[in-house]
């Protein structure tokens, strides 16, 4: 394995120094400058229903997990809360019913709507798994290097080209026809001038991973015996299993990479200095160049990678990491997902992964829930002074150039959508679906919901941060927590059914219409275009001006331009003094107006450039 790290180190060293050089210590600088589009595969878009998915690549026979008899993809326009026939005949509750479900989503479908995430404005696709994998969300691999066969043209034969290989011998690996799809969406990304990053799990596995197949094999004789954490061996001389092994969080569908070189105390929600196994180590030092650099050329792959659970690795590895990526990819940009320390009331500190040896970013929650506890009506509510505290806070502790390359994250695949956060009241992810909480709303937001929700995304869009968008939310789409925040995408061809909005719960029944929403579409692309057409709003210092109760104001300003922004959620309209007399535009409306003060009505924002 210790070949592998020294030819990929050997290999990169022609063309690395062809790429303009970032600081080892720095994140890129384009980081600051994108506007992030999350796209979750398997409900984003079906491009090629030739490839929908089948039982047999579905089934994980070491967990006795099989799909139920009877069972058919779901169709897109499926009622999210009613049950399929496959899952009603099987005993299947909702919430049982849900992991099977599968929409068909795939790279075609993604490469089929470049052009309308292009007219968005979108600049940059963080893709969710992408690593063939059973499940539908892909955090169980069963290949890291290869990309889900499902997602391609030819999952059969994609299957026949992964059996021939070895896999812990990277020069045996091939291209399936879903990598060579993938590397057209990096080409035809890149040619719409976006980056493209992938996320991965490299903590733990899924139980079909091929390292872990074998260790279950050969047991003791595994060559992959060190990858895991097992906590005893089967016993040949018994007629029962003995093996067994840690999973992630105790989940065994996860077997967890194993630990080692541990020099602090491994907490999760902590950073904590330590490693991962040798072998498993090297193998995705192998497979993040082969996605950084396919066949030896970074102008073809990626631009960094997501990690997930990213405090629940040592430093150690991901220091290595950082080396290893930064080598092939002097750009890349790397962010870590923390999340957690003291759930459901402390986020993590950022500031052990984001000082210039790990990562550049993490997914930034801790900017997102005080704002969502300022601009939404819930049960933690706070005023502007304490939201100026919040950020400021959190923003001190970083270094510049990481503060601005924080990708904004607001709502993911893990959290309820933005509409659905800002109709509930309830303290920021606790109980925010209708299994944990029987008044949680799950149905189309009230009016008031989008109002406020608009307010946060101009604030979003003006603040300091690379602002991000979960799949979906500029269509208008609404949901509780993880699974329903993962419904299929409701593009503005597709007719769908009308969406149960009592769901799982008893009682009569009620309906939502469900279509794509205009309005929201163009109230981002505004928003986008703002953005992109100020750079001091990438760049810029952030100066608070208005702290007063629910009256918020702020500029963004640098040498050359100054733009003052907004909100005021007072019951009542409210007067804002301006920095000077000047010629304002507003660039929500495009209208002018002149003078040092102006008067807002209740929840409403501007965002004001000055004109020369």
């Amino acid at each position: 394995m210790k070949l592998i790290l020294a030819l990929l180190m050997a290999t990169t060293t022609a063309f690395s120094s062809a790429w303009a050089q970032t600081p080892f210590n720095e994140p890129p600088p384009w980081a600051k400058n994108v506007i992030w589009y999350q796209i979750f595969v398997e409900r984003f878009n079906n491009g090629d229903i030739s490839n929908n998915p089948k039982p047999e690549n579905m089934d994980v026979p070491f967990m006795n997990i099989k799909t139920p008899e009877g069972w058919t993809v779901t169709p897109w326009t499926h009622d999210w809360y009613s049950l399929e026939d496959w899952a009603v005949k099987s005993g299947k509750s909702f919430n049982d019913a849900v992991q099977y479900r599968r929409f068909g989503g795939d790279l075609q479908g993604v490469l089929d709507k470049l052009d309308y995430l292009q007219d968005l404005g979108v600049t940059a696709l963080f893709m969710n798994p992408l690593n063939d994998a059973p499940s539908m969300h892909k955090y169980d691999a069963r290949n890291y290097h290869h990309i889900d066969v499902n997602f391609g043209p030819d999952p059969i034969g994609d299957n026949r080209i992964i059996a021939s290989e070895k896999p812990d011998n990277p020069r045996t690996w091939q291209w399936t026809s879903a990598d060579r799809m993938f590397l057209k969406v990096i080409e035809e990304a890149h040619k719409r001038g976006m980056k493209i990053i992938m996320d991965y799990s490299w903590n733990h596995t899924g139980t079909s991973f091929w390292a872990f197949e074998d260790l279950v094999k050969n047991q003791k004789k595994s060559v992959c015996r060190d990858w895991y954490n097992v906590t005893s061996f089967d016993n040949p001389a018994t007629t029962e299993s003995e093996f067994s092994y840690e999973g992630w969080l105790g989940n065994k569908y996860l077997p967890e990479i194993k630990k080692v070189d541990l020099t602090t105390e491994r907490r999760i929600g902590h950073a904590y200095e330590g490693n991962i196994n040798e072998g498993a180590k090297q193998h995705i030092f192998a497979v993040s160049k082969r996605w950084l650099a396919p066949d030896g050329n970074a102008g073809k792959g990626i631009d960094g990678f997501r990690l997930d659970v990213a405090d629940h690795i040592g430093l150690g590895f991901w220091r290595e990491f950082r080396k290893v990526v930064r080598s092939v990819q002097p750009e890349a940009y790397l962010i870590g997902e923390i999340w957690w320390e003291t759930w459901p009331d402390q986020l993590m500190d950022p500031v052990p992964f984001t000082s210039g040896d790990v990562f550049d970013a993490v997914m930034f929650y801790q900017s997102y829930r005080p704002a969502r506890y300022f601009f939404a009506k819930t049960i933690t509510e706070i005023n502007a002074e304490q939201l100026k505290d919040s950020l400021q806070f959190q923003w001190k502790h970083l270094l510049p150039a990481n503060r601005y390359a924080m990708m904004n994250t607001s709502s993911t695949h893990d959290t309820p959508r933005l509409l659905s956060d800002f109709y509930n009241s309830n303290k920021y992810k606790f109980h925010a679906n209708p299994n944990e909480d029987k008044a949680y709303k799950t149905g189309k937001p009230n009016k008031e919901s989008y109002t406020r929700l608009g307010l946060y995304l101009v604030h979003m869009f003006t603040t300091i941060g690379a602002p991000q968008i979960w799949n979906g939310e500029e269509m208008g789409m609404w949901g509780a927590d993880d699974p329903n925040c993962r419904k299929p995408l409701m593009w503005k061809e597709i007719k769908f059914e009308p969406e149960t909005r009592n769901n799982i719960q008893p009682g009569k029944k009620t309906y939502d219409k469900v279509e794509f929403n205009q309005a929201q579409f163009d109230f981002y692309k505004k928003l986008i275009l703002i953005r992109k057409s100020n750079p001091v709003l990438s760049n810029g210092d952030l100066k608070f001006i208005t702290t007063k109760g629910k009256k918020l104001s702020y500029s963004r300003f640098d040498s050359k331009d100054e733009i003052i922004v907004c909100f005021n959620l007072e019951p009542t309209a409210q007067e804002f003094d301006l920095p000077q007399e000047s010629t304002w535009i507003d660039l929500l409306t495009n209208k002018k107006f002149n003078g040092d003060k102006i008067k807002l009505k209740t929840l409403t924002a501007t965002v004001l450039k000055r004109v020369e």
